[in-house]
């Protein structure tokens, strides 16, 4: 979207290699300043909202309930996520010179990665949460305590965190031949292209990486609404109303979230320079923009006991 075309750095193997160039910006000139303007009101939009819903969460107590708990890691983890991107991309798109530090991207990859783990990951927990609450409401308050989620999540976090710093272990020592990166941030795919060593060991874990981040939390996602339909056809009315609410922003979120990554791992593994590149821009940044925003507009209407406090809050 913005951008000077910058000269083309020849890295040598073995050379000590200290930024990378962003090779995606395209130049815009004074338009630059009406996109950073964007840019900045999405992200305070996105800190906004969901700060707001994590402090309603935590302050009030009728809320302290697992359901609340995974709502509010799902909030904590749209403001990380934004926060590795949005400052680093304003930064960018005022800069005429497109470059950004070896430790710095190796940084943003690690906290842009482990976000979409942890969204993932949480996604696939609340549809067992939601499959509990509908399948076994009479026993959902023991087979769902609060101190059974905040195992699930402690186990969520470091999970994701231990899984990418082993894919940063292995990245780092790599020689590379090159550091032009074609994406609007760092990118962990691209960056293991320019390696002029055997990356073998990478591709493999990188592959293991990839069914772990998408086939283990997928299976408990598949299972939760095959029970969830189950239930629903040979439930009452009542019972399907109750699963369309509880379910319909979880089934949106997580769709939503999904197809940004799936454009993403698309865009970065095959050439797709047929699409304009304005529309690639979007759709790279979308499971970095929209999810931070659909969900706690979503989760904020849909829960009725969200809802209710807010209009409490502002009432006073």
């Amino acid at each position: 979207m913005w951008d000077s075309s910058p000269e083309t750095l020849v890295v040598m193997v073995n050379s000590t290699l200290s930024y990378f160039i962003l090779s995606t910006y395209i130049h815009v000139g004074t338009l630059r300043y009406l996109y950073f303007v964007l840019i900045a009101m999405i992200y305070i939009c996105i800190v906004t909202v969901n700060t707001s819903l994590i402090v309603i969460i935590c302050m009030n107590r009728s809320l302290h309930e697992p359901m609340y708990l995974f709502l509010c890691s799902l909030f904590v983890n749209e403001l990380y996520g934004s926060t590795g991107l949005f400052p680093f991309l304003l930064l960018q798109i005022l800069s005429d010179i497109h470059t950004v530090s070896v430790p710095f991207c190796f940084l943003q990859i690690f906290c842009l990665y482990t976000y979409a783990h942890v969204e993932f990951c949480n996604l696939a927990v609340m549809s067992y949460d939601r499959y509990l609450a509908i399948c076994y409401p009479l026993q959902y308050n023991t087979r769902m305590t609060f101190n059974k989620a905040v195992i699930f999540l402690f186990a969520i976090w470091l999970y994701s965190f231990v899984k990418f710093l082993i894919t940063l272990s292995l990245n780092i020592r790599l020689p590379l031949c090159g550091n032009i990166i074609n994406s609007l941030y760092c990118h962990n795919y691209l960056v293991v292209k320019l390696a002029c060593s055997d990356t073998v060991v990478n591709n493999i874990y990188g592959l293991f990486g990839v069914v772990l981040t998408i086939v283990v939390p997928l299976l408990p996602i598949l299972f939760s609404y095959m029970k969830i339909l189950k239930v629903c056809f040979s439930g009452s009315k009542q019972t399907r109303q109750k699963a369309v609410s509880t379910c319909t922003p979880h089934l949106a979120s997580l769709l939503n979230f999904s197809f940004g990554c799936l454009f993403e791992i698309l865009q970065s593994r095959f050439n797709m320079t047929g699409l304009p590149s304005v529309l690639r821009i979007i759709l790279s940044l979308y499971f970095l923009i929209i999810q931070p925003l659909l969900n706690p507009i979503m989760y904020g209407l849909q829960m009725s006991k969200i809802r209710n406090t807010c209009k409490h809050l502002l009432c006073h």
